[in-house]
């Protein structure tokens, strides 16, 4: 029996922007059918928030989208990269020091910019990127080789509701190129073309209180 594609995302503090992104990445797996060949979690850079459940706000917005969702914030480990297939950063901060933490460069490779596999525009990633286990598109034409923060996910922690939103929309554009990526590298027999779900039907989300400030997500 084939061993599982895994996938990890990764944020600051694994309760805002890495668990949203996981519950969207599974949901798209789910509709393209590839739910039992692709296993996907999240966890943090930092251990601030090891054993909490994702922020209130993450999962106001995942229940509005329709999302499931079911969260413990962890830390990642250096260790895990040998189970690892691909380590998904948020942002060009988690890329590096993920890149650090990594054993060996064949790990470093595994490890790849979320939005790097759609932004709704041209951007692209890191030059090197393409020679990972899942490869990120190439930069755009005159955009150079150096991280670009507009591939970023921006940490909606301490802002209001309306950035949780956003990062939502900037997960699901991402989600959709990255399901293409990975569904590439899986047996062709087992390839289906995902649903894209109408975002614009989504419900809307009351916001609800604010939690009291601790360390970014």
């Amino acid at each position: 029996m084939t061993a599982p594609f895994r996938i990890c995302f990764v944020c600051t503090g694994n309760i805002c922007r890495s668990p949203m992104a996981e519950s969207v990445f599974r949901a798209r797996l789910t509709e393209a059918g590839l739910d039992g060949l692709v296993e996907v979690d999240s966890a943090g850079t930092g251990g601030w928030h090891e054993g909490d459940g994702a922020d209130p706000r993450t999962v106001a917005v995942l229940r509005a989208g329709g999302y499931e969702h079911a969260h413990t914030a962890r830390q990642f480990q250096a260790s895990w990269f040998d189970r690892l297939d691909l380590v998904i950063a948020l942002d060009s901060g988690h890329l590096r020091e993920l890149r650090r933490l990594a054993p060996t460069a064949r790990d470093a490779a595994k490890v790849q910019l979320l939005r790097a596999y759609g932004t709704g525009t041209a951007a692209g990633a890191m030059a090197g990127d393409a020679s990972g286990p899942v490869p990120a598109p190439a930069p755009a034409s005159g955009s150079g080789s150096g991280l670009s923060d507009d591939l970023d996910v921006p940490d909606p922690y301490y802002g209001g509701f309306e950035g949780f939103e956003d990062c939502l929309e900037m997960v699901e554009t991402a989600s959709d190129g990255l399901l293409a990526a990975i569904s590439a590298t899986l047996p062709a027999r087992t390839v289906v073309t995902a649903r894209v779900p109408d975002h614009d039907h989504r419900r809307a989300a009351q916001e609800p209180q604010q939690p009291q400030e601790k360390e970014s997500a």
